[in-house]
């Protein structure tokens, strides 16, 4: 990656949804360079995709937490096959899975408190292969919305 793969990596980064023309006005170059430098960041996988941020809030799922999980046998088709279930939760926002005390920090937005703990004791905790959960209320979520190239 150059310096103008970067700075277009930059303004889409602040706004996906900017036209070709005002990416190409605000780096400083011609639109259709601008365009073949992002199709080429797509191309290359650099650029997946753009997401929608959603209020949580507003949709009803106000209450977030980080729920660490520890997995027991931790067999790769046991650690594969709780990834794959947890992920397709309706709560769930995103899955980690990690190295250290826990195998897997799942993310979640959820009603209210009654329907955080429904989910780890009805859901989470009637798994066989679930050994251990210890569950973190988020009192705030920010995100990063820029992230530079190394």
């Amino acid at each position: 990656m150059d310096e103008l793969d970067r700075a277009i990596l930059r303004e889409l980064q602040s706004d996906a949804r900017r036209s070709n023309r005002d990416v190409a006005a605000a780096v400083g170059v011609a639109p259709s360079t601008a365009l073949e430098r992002t199709r080429s960041l797509r191309e290359r996988g650099i650029i997946r995709g753009a997401v929608l941020d959603v209020d949580l809030a507003g949709i009803g799922r106000p209450v977030q937490a980080l729920i660490a999980v520890r997995i027991r046998p931790p067999s790769r088709p046991v650690i594969e096959g709780f990834r794959d279930w947890a992920a397709s939760l309706p709560e769930t926002l995103g899955v980690f899975v990690t190295a250290g005390n826990e195998d897997f920090i799942i993310h979640v937005a959820v009603p209210d408190n009654d329907s955080l703990y429904g989910f780890v004791i009805d859901r989470l905790t009637e798994r066989r292969e679930v050994a251990d959960v210890r569950t973190s209320v988020v009192y705030e979520h920010l995100r990063n919305p820029g992230i530079a190239p190394a």
